[in-house]
C-alpha cells in the first residue's frame, strides 16, 4: 500500500520539498509544530525506521545534517531538535525542528495552519543554506 510520503515521492501529491537526493528527500511538515518543521525520508517505502539497513539508516541520518544546518540557519531558534516517532504515517521519517523552548517539540500540542504561501516562503528561505 502506497503511504502519502511515497506518494509525495512520486509526485502525486505536491510538498514544499527543501532537498532530495537519489534515496531520500526533505519537505516541510505542512503542519508543523514550529515554522520551519522539516521530514526526512527514504523515497524507499519502509514502515518502521530500523526495518532499514544499516546503511541506508546510517545514509538517511547522513542525509539529515546539511538540512538540519540550513534550517538552523534560515530559522531564529537555538537548536534543530530530532524526532523519530513513526506512528503518524507507515514511512521512515525523521523530524527536523526548530528548538527555542524544549515545548516546541512536544507532538502533543496544537500544530500549526500555515497557508501555503507561508509554507513556500519558508522552504525558499531554507534551501538558501543548502
Amino acid at each position: 500500500m502506497s503511504t502519502i510520503f511515497s506518494k509525495i515521492v512520486s509526485g502525486e501529491i505536491p510538498c514544499h520539498k527543501i532537498y532530495e537526493d537519489d534515496h531520500h528527500l526533505a519537505f516541510l511538515d505542512i503542519m508543523p509544530l514550529v515554522m520551519g518543521h522539516v521530514l526526512c525520508i527514504p523515497k524507499k517505502e519502509v514502515d518502521y525506521i530500523y526495518d532499514l539497513t544499516p546503511t541506508e539508516l546510517s545514509a538517511l541520518w547522513a542525509f539529515t545534517q546539511p538540512v538540519a544546518h540550513a534550517v538552523k540557519e534560515a530559522i531564529a531558534c537555538k537548536r534543530v531538535g530530532i524526532a523519530v516517532i513513526g506512528l503518524e504515517v507507515p514511512h521512515a521519517h525523521i523530524h527536523l525542528v526548530p528548538l527555542n523552548h524544549v515545548g516546541d517539540i512536544n507532538f502533543t500540542q496544537p500544530k500549526l495552519t500555515p497557508t501555503q504561501e507561508e509554507l513556500a516562503i519558508i522552504a525558499e528561505e531554507i534551501k538558501r543554506f543548502l
